[in-house]
């Protein structure tokens, strides 16, 4: 599957779709969704928050590549941290 297929949701049945369980951290929910890329993982995920009623989402995808999706999931998780420590809900603007 190519980049800009991965990118835009292309290519993934209905099977191949993840149940993910969001961590939640300050009132945001991360969602780790590390992809498969050459026998590596490429750090992703998107963040959410709800604003009475509406959920909005901020999804995003690394240049990092990791040997496992273990690994990649919790620098995903580490640098989202990061990212609404220093942005807040203006990650949604």
């Amino acid at each position: 599957m190519g980049f800009f297929s991965r990118l835009f949701g292309g290519g993934k049945s209905t099977a191949e779709v993840k149940n993910i369980e969001p961590i939640e951290y300050k009132g945001f929910l991360i969602y780790q969704d590390s992809i498969p890329e050459n026998g590596q993982y490429r750090i992703a995920g998107r963040i959410e928050k709800e604003f009475d009623g509406e959920v909005k989402s901020h999804r995003f995808i690394r240049s990092d590549l990791l040997g496992s999706e273990q690994d990649a999931n919790e620098l995903m998780l580490k640098k989202s941290q990061m990212f609404i420590d220093q942005m807040g809900e203006t990650i949604f603007d």
